[in-house]
């Protein structure tokens, strides 16, 4: 016999409306990452006026504005929407699936695994081994894999799911970050330097080389997360019902996870740990929706949104560029703060 579901897994049921509402926070963020992709790619040391962005993105017009525009401006707008919605995506599927508004790649440790075997490929180069034999990507998600697969390991408690998996995964955040900071001692001080910008999360000086890979990353995954949308729902409710449903929770789980493990370690590998932006992208996407899931396609776009006006905030708005990820972290630590405040409250703690 079919268990019916509880009395709190009705009221977790989406209504209609609210999906209603998902249809239109989408459109919204959309319109918002449409504008905002025009303002940065027209703001730089030359500001381009919007008929001459046009023309530039049409490969007419003065020969320094088409090159500002198509080959300084337009690599970089594509790979902070390509890196934001690769770590909206994860954020947001991390969280549904473990039920934690907490959880997302940056606490978990999967940034933290992808960074060490990032920053492990760039010391075996510097130390005098074979140079570019493991491409950076696949070094980054080797990482990720390996970091996520860890956590599961030491947290297994027969669900991949509850506060135990989270702990576990601020546990060996710490520990893969000190394993990074040993690395960076250990190799040529120029690969040091190099190391210690990109850990910080910066776009500074990255092109389609570094964005190709996310955006193939994006492609493939983020419909395979589309796909598997409603099993993400389903996984609101108790293992046992939705076993009742015929839904697999643990295999569900675990797919949707490792999604969202490539596309955070994807990300990490092109622009660095960019902090906090898979856990405020997902927040923000369940309030605009007012739904119990957070939605894939706008969690992405918040992830997208956040990191293209951080750095175009952290590009123009002052004498010097800041990478992207002092921004971000400027925003999310904050925020991280009061989303611990807030449990703290709903659950009466004195």
């Amino acid at each position: 016999m079919i268990a019916a579901p509880t009395r709190t897994a009705r009221s977790l049921l989406p209504r209609p409306r609210p999906r209603r509402r998902v249809v239109v926070a989408v459109l919204g963020t959309l319109l918002v990452l449409a504008v905002a992709s025009a303002v940065a790619l027209s703001l730089g040391d030359e500001p381009t006026a919007p008929a001459a962005l046009w023309e530039a993105l049409n490969g007419r017009g003065p020969e320094n504005t088409v090159y500002a525009v198509l080959e300084v401006r337009l690599p970089r707008v594509v790979l902070a929407l390509a890196v934001g919605t690769a770590f909206g995506v994860a954020g947001g599927l991390s969280q549904s699936v473990l039920r934690n508004p907490l959880a997302s790649p940056d606490v978990l440790g999967i940034s933290a695994g992808a960074s060490v075997a990032v920053v492990a490929v760039i010391a075996v180069g510097s130390l005098g081994g074979p140079v570019g034999v493991v491409p950076i990507p696949a070094a980054a998600l080797a990482g990720g894999l390996a970091a996520a697969g860890l956590i599961a390991l030491l947290a297994r408690d027969g669900a991949l799911q509850g506060r135990r998996i989270l702990l576990v995964g601020i546990a060996l955040s710490a520990a893969l970050t000190a394993l990074t900071q040993f690395l960076l001692t250990r190799i040529d001080v120029y690969d040091a330097q190099r190391s210690a910008a990109w850990l910080t999360g910066s776009l500074n000086a990255r092109g389609w080389g570094e964005a190709m890979p996310v955006l193939v990353g994006v492609a493939v995954l983020l419909p395979a997360a589309l796909v598997l949308a409603h099993t993400n729902r389903a996984l609101l409710f108790e293992d046992e019902v939705v076993a009742g449903w015929g839904v697999r929770p643990g295999r569900s789980r675990t797919a949707l996870l490792v999604i969202a493990v490539c596309l955070a370690a994807l990300a990490t590998s092109a622009a660095g740990p960019v902090a906090f932006v898979a856990l405020v992208a997902g927040q923000v996407a369940r309030r605009l929706a007012a739904v119990p899931d957070i939605p894939p396609i706008l969690a992405g776009a918040a992830g997208a949104s956040l990191v293209l006006v951080a750095d175009t905030i952290a590009r123009t708005a002052l004498p010097f560029q800041l990478p992207v990820g002092v921004l971000t972290a400027l925003v999310g630590a904050p925020y991280l703060l009061y989303l611990l405040q807030r449990r703290r409250s709903t659950r009466g703690t004195p």
